[in-house]
């Protein structure tokens, strides 16, 4: 306790230039702390929108008794987003006890009473089509506890009984244990949990480990000179861990009221695809005890091994002697965890690539965090071994002076680096975890179809829905009418008929052969082979609706023939017959009872695919819509997925720039006095600049280099025991060769401020 009081006396006590010290500290540990509080709340939000999403799931039995309330729930895709209505039908049981009742909801709505979400509200009021959707007046508004998050289309809609006696259920009660659809599915949350490890939490252990050892020099000979007045050694490092700590402390409180603060500003914001209530962000008891106690024990390891040096040979501190040779434990950790990931880049080479499953789920993450890791570790270690070989041979003045300072602090350099150097290795398993994403959650197909009922749009929506941007092709698919009255014992032949042009086919199909525009032609499909009701002189019959009147389409089919092969999944796999539009009447419809859809295509691209459902939901709101082979709720997550990680990438930025601008400032203070003195003897400014920029730019490019070969490797290392089908990404070689010559570019920048224009002697006085 003596040792901690002394540390705040000093500490308090020493001067304007510690209380900056301590104030840049506080600061840098805040930012770190208030990254941290959102890489741990963020699985907090996804289950509380889980949560809710459980308690109003009703549960239901197939009996219908009498007196028992129906329920019937419909989930639409209505843009991009999934448009939920839950149809209820009142019974005479006691429908006021609280399991009946949803949350949100005061009570259940009568028949032809509407309970929507806020977000559906809006869209009552900029959309009217909308209502069309809910049948009925709006009564009120759902409450929070009844929406997984602020932006969800629901509504609850009172009917009666006999308009969803067919399909409804008997309500039991409403809440289930888990979500029916969870906000990212639990196999696909691990790559999240990846991603936050290895983007945001390893820069952010070194950023606050840089924060705790600013002005490390100068608190080395005070803790010093405090040793040779009779302190002992673990004395020593208490009074240099207390100062760390009361820093760490200010800082986790001060960034835990900035994490605050920035709930409340992105719960009225948002992040694009991920909105939630400002309970659900609220720091957890668990958040706030690792950001209390985790930063400053953290801190307090850091202070007492800075200060091991000064209380074990303090007269080798107060007369600047030559370091020791940094310790080679940093290239031990690389090599080790290089070593886990090159085997597992090895088995790409082989026929069975090693898997995520069982025991390399948690050695494969190892390794690639021991490699991240033993990176930062081995810097110093490089910078010295490079600088003195180089200052023993090189002639150069600027050279020499930038060498013989890494020679003596390579730490020092290293710290300002340290960050920039994690951003490049961080960015390249960005660039895999993107890749493995993409091959997971794209369709297998680079086409999507959308399917939109005829019954359920004009003509004039037909006719705009083929201009939505993003469209490249449209067809009509339609079924033959059979009689109903046949009482044979044959099965009457169908035909399904594609009513699109060639180019509209080609668009539509990985292959089409043999087609010419303004004949009715047999199509051939080559993964299944062809229908054999499908012969030369075999009649169809197609019922259409133009306006009131009825009219008939008869085909008959001749020896033409497409072969072609369709996307799998595709609306054009079933079709039988192509059918020129010029043979449909313009405005004719399929006749109800008969199958009948309008078909779209787009690229398979997820933000392709969202904005053409955006466009179809401006043309035709209450149109139904259904994705092929696709469903909404994949969609969404892939959305929330895509937005978690750029999160990631973006606090991996903020620590790895702050890391640097926190390093950089603290080294120019920490340099004015050799600066000043190498100055005082005759160097000229041009030529310190010189050195300066050498001295940062040199070990860092030596950095970069090894941070982007073990960053491809650990990126490999992650695709391969993930299944993807790319192993090596080459192509992302280019953007981080950029992004690191950006990183050596805001690195010279950072010298800059090293030398100034005046001298101030007092710099050089002794202590």
């Amino acid at each position: 306790m003596r040792e901690f009081l002394l540390g705040l006396r000093l500490l308090f006590g020493a001067g304007r230039g510690n209380r900056i010290r301590f104030f840049l500290m506080a600061v840098g540990g805040s930012l770190g702390v208030c990254c941290l509080a959102l890489v741990l709340t963020i699985p907090q939000i996804l289950d509380a929108h889980d949560g809710r999403a459980a308690a109003r799931q009703p549960e239901t039995a197939s009996a219908q008794p009498a007196g028992a309330t129906l329920v019937l729930q419909r989930t639409d895709p209505y843009g991009s987003k999934g448009f939920t209505r839950v149809f209820i039908a009142k019974g005479t049981e006691n429908t006021k006890d609280a399991a009946k009742v949803p949350p949100g909801l005061k009570e259940l709505p009568e028949p032809g009473e509407v309970f929507v979400s806020p977000r559906v509200h809006d869209l009552l009021r900029d959309q009217p089509a909308v209502k069309g959707l809910m049948p009925g007046r709006e009564a009120g508004l759902i409450g929070a506890a009844g929406l997984a998050h602020p932006d969800e289309l629901f509504a609850y809609v009172g009917t009666t009984r006999d308009k969803i006696a067919d399909e409804g259920r008997a309500l039991e009660s409403f809440g289930y244990s888990y979500a029916p659809s969870p906000a990212i599915e639990p196999s696909t949350l691990t790559y999240v949990r990846f991603a936050m490890g290895s983007l945001v939490l390893l820069p952010l252990g070194i950023f606050l480990s840089v924060c705790a050892r600013l002005s490390a020099a100068s608190r080395n000979r005070r803790l010093a000179s405090l040793r040779l007045l009779g302190l002992s050694t673990k004395g020593t490092q208490r009074v240099n861990a207390a100062e760390s700590v009361v820093a760490a402390l200010l800082g986790a409180i001060i960034g835990l009221g900035e994490y605050w603060v920035l709930n409340q500003v992105m719960t009225r914001t948002g992040l694009p695809s991920l909105r939630w209530y400002p309970d659900d962000g609220a720091p957890s008891a668990t958040t706030i005890a690792v950001c209390l106690i985790g930063c400053p024990l953290l801190a307090w390891f850091v202070g007492r091994a800075s200060a091991r040096d000064a209380a074990a040979n303090p007269l080798a501190v107060r007369r600047t002697a030559a370091p020791k040779r940094p310790t080679k434990w940093g290239g031990l950790l690389l090599v080790t965890g290089l070593g886990i990931v090159v085997g597992y880049c090895a088995t790409g080479f082989t026929d069975r690539p090693a898997n995520s499953i069982g025991l390399n789920a948690l050695v494969m993450p190892a390794g690639i965090l021991l490699t991240g890791l033993g990176l930062v570790l081995t810097l110093p270690l490089i910078s010295y071994a490079l600088a003195r070989r180089l200052a023993r041979t090189t002639q150069s003045l600027t050279l020499n002076l930038a060498m013989r300072r890494n020679e003596v602090e390579p730490g020092s350099t290293m710290r300002v680096v340290t960050g920039l150097v994690l951003l490049v290795f961080s960015a390249s398993l960005a660039q895999g975890v993107l890749i493995q994403l993409d091959q997971v959650t794209r369709p297998s197909a680079p086409v999507q179809d959308y399917s939109v009922a005829l019954p359920t749009i004009t003509s004039e929506q037909q006719r705009r829905l083929a201009d939505v941007s993003g469209v490249r092709a449209h067809a009509l698919v339609m079924d033959s009418w059979t009689d109903p009255n046949d009482t044979s014992s044959e099965i009457q032949p169908r035909a399904t008929a594609l009513v699109a042009t060639c180019a509209q086919l080609a668009k539509m199909a990985q292959h089409s052969e043999g087609c010419v525009d303004g004949k009715v032609l047999v199509l051939h499909n080559t993964n299944t082979g062809g229908d054999t009701s499908m012969r030369p002189g075999a009649s169809f019959t197609f019922h259409l609706r133009e306006g009131g009147q009825r009219k008939s389409l008869p085909i008959t089919l001749s020896s033409d023939k497409v072969t072609y092969t369709p996307f799998d999944p595709s609306m054009a796999s079933n079709a039988t017959v192509l059918v020129p539009p010029s043979d449909v009447p313009e405005g004719a419809r399929p006749e109800a009872g008969q199958f009948g859809q309008y078909a779209l295509t787009s690229s398979s691209d997820p933000d392709a695919v969202r904005k053409v459902l955006d466009g179809i939901a401006a043309v035709a709101p209450i149109a139904e819509v259904q994705l092929v082979g696709v469903n909404i709720e994949g969609l969404e997550q892939i959305a929330v997925l895509e937005t978690l990680l750029a999160v990631g990438m973006i606090m991996g930025l903020v620590i790895g720039t702050a890391a640097f601008v926190v390093s950089a400032t603290d080294r120019a203070v920490e340099r004015r006095a050799q600066v000043t003195a190498v100055t005082l003897i005759g160097a000229r400014a041009r030529t310190m600049r010189a050195a300066q920029c050498v001295q940062v730019v040199l070990p860092l490019s030596i950095g970069l280099a090894l941070a982007l070969v073990t960053g491809k490797l650990a990126e490999a290392c992650y695709l391969i025991t993930g299944g993807s089908e790319i192993y090596w990404d080459f192509a992302g070689l280019p953007v981080l060769a950029l992004a690191a010559a950006g990183v050596a570019a805001v690195s010279v920048l950072g010298t800059l401020p090293l030398v100034g224009r005046r001298i101030d002697p007092e710099l050089i006085r002794r202590d």
